[in-house]
């Protein structure tokens, strides 16, 4: 297990993303303005709901956001590819937190069901992601996780059997 903290502002995100969180080629976080998170709350490798791990993170939502202006015109909410990119972000984030090496990529999803909608009259997203099996062999690097996005303390979005690997740099 490497030897980081179990919280994160938005600063240290940013240093994910550049690569200089995990190192060189290890598992990176998207730049904003896809960065789906302004910190992250809690991390584990044996906390959650199935004891394999899990991540809560944060996302303050204003009106000005740049998703808010093209999607849709005069209705605008937040994508839900967005919110589910977030989920993903967070998983791949994780594995990379217990020191596995590799850049991350989104696997799949089971179920998605989008329940609710994030609009420019939310305040913030909370990003909860539960571990159900970690796989940590020498070629094979994959967290699968369920998750749920809350707006305003609701279930907006929920999925089932989200996958994450981590792969060598090429």
């Amino acid at each position: 297990m490497a030897n980081f903290p179990s919280s994160f502002d938005k600063e240290d995100l940013i240093k994910c993303a550049q690569g200089e969180l995990f190192g060189p080629g290890n598992a990176q976080l998207p730049m904003p303005p896809m960065l789906m998170m302004d910190r992250i709350t809690e991390i584990s490798a044996d906390g959650g709901e199935h004891g394999k791990g899990h991540v809560v993170a944060e996302f303050d939502i204003t009106p000005d956001l740049w998703f808010f202006e093209c999607h849709f015109p005069g209705n605008p909410i937040m994508p839900g590819c967005l919110g589910l990119d977030g989920l993903w972000q967070l998983t791949g984030f994780n594995l990379g937190w217990r020191g596995m090496t590799g850049q991350g990529m989104a696997l799949g999803v089971g179920d998605v069901k989008l329940t609710g909608k994030v609009t420019p009259t939310r305040k913030m997203l909370t990003y909860k992601v539960d571990f159900t099996k970690v796989i940590d062999r020498a070629k094979i690097k994959v967290g699968m996780a369920d998750g749920i996005l809350l707006a305003d303390g609701e279930e907006v979005y929920s999925v089932k059997n989200m996958k994450v690997g981590l792969a060598p740099a090429e």
